[in-house]
């Protein structure tokens, strides 16, 4: 549950990070954190931001999933990294339609 902070001009909550994945024209799979997936895509699709996704165009944004806390979502991201690209389509496979 997200904690709330009130003061006198706004509500704060924690920014809830998630997990996302995109796939490249090689059919490479990136797999990235971030509080504003969409965001975040739009920067991939600019040349923003990690080295690996620039000059790879066109990008398709292929999973996201609502994680929680960034040390949570640091650590989901470094094991899906570890991941081969076989395993990262079994699970995108798995997940269809989440």
């Amino acid at each position: 549950m997200a904690q709330e902070h009130s003061t006198d001009t706004e509500t704060y909550r924690p920014k809830t990070w998630s997990l996302y994945m995109v796939r490249c024209p090689d059919d490479s799979i990136y797999t990235g954190i971030s509080t504003d997936v969409q965001r975040r895509f739009a920067e991939h699709q600019a040349g923003k931001g990690a080295k690996y996704l620039r000059g790879k165009s066109p990008l398709t944004l292929i999973y996201q999933k609502e994680i929680g806390s960034h040390s949570d979502a640091l650590k989901i991201e470094i094991i899906m990294k570890k991941l081969s690209k076989a395993e990262k389509e079994e699970i995108l496979k798995n997940n269809q339609g989440e």
